[in-house]
């Protein structure tokens, strides 16, 4: 079961496609974070949520926000995927130990082996504040987010 809106954000510490370390709390009490968990890099939906994202990157990412998207690839693809879509944010890497971030805010598909889309927008002092969960195939609307962050 997912995190739910109105409870702390499980802090984590994951590599970037650089193989820079990210944690959560790196941002509390200065950012926004919009915490975007995804199945694989190189998939079709997935590369087109993301491209998406980039496109309309300021207001994902900016002095208030920022986007940390999350998938179960290793750093290495992750690298590659980011050069490759122009991706210009964190993709953080829940590689190993496996789904470890990705069971701690409840998005892992056991049997897939990955996490579904599950989005979780964290207030400054790290309290979910707005979450959607989507299934495998069913990409997310970006003006859902906007909508969000709108209210903090």
């Amino acid at each position: 079961m997912a995190i739910e809106v109105g409870n702390k954000a499980p802090d984590f510490e994951l590599k970037d496609n650089h193989g820079a370390t990210v944690r959560l709390s790196d941002f509390r009490g200065e950012k926004s974070v919009v915490l975007l968990f995804y199945p694989f890099a190189f998939t079709g939906v997935c590369t087109g949520e993301l491209c998406e994202l980039r496109d309309q990157l300021p207001r994902f990412q900016n002095d208030d926000v920022q986007l940390l998207a999350v998938s179960n690839d290793s750093v290495p693809t992750l690298r590659v995927f980011a050069e490759q879509e122009g991706l210009e944010y964190p993709l953080l890497s829940d590689f190993w130990p496996h789904g470890e971030t990705s069971r701690a805010y409840g998005v892992f598909d056991e049997d897939k082996g990955c996490a579904v889309r599950g989005t979780f927008i964290i207030d400054k002092d790290g309290i979910v504040r707005w979450t959607v969960v989507n299934g495998l195939p069913d990409a997310r609307d970006l003006n859902e987010y906007v909508k969000a962050l709108d209210s903090l």
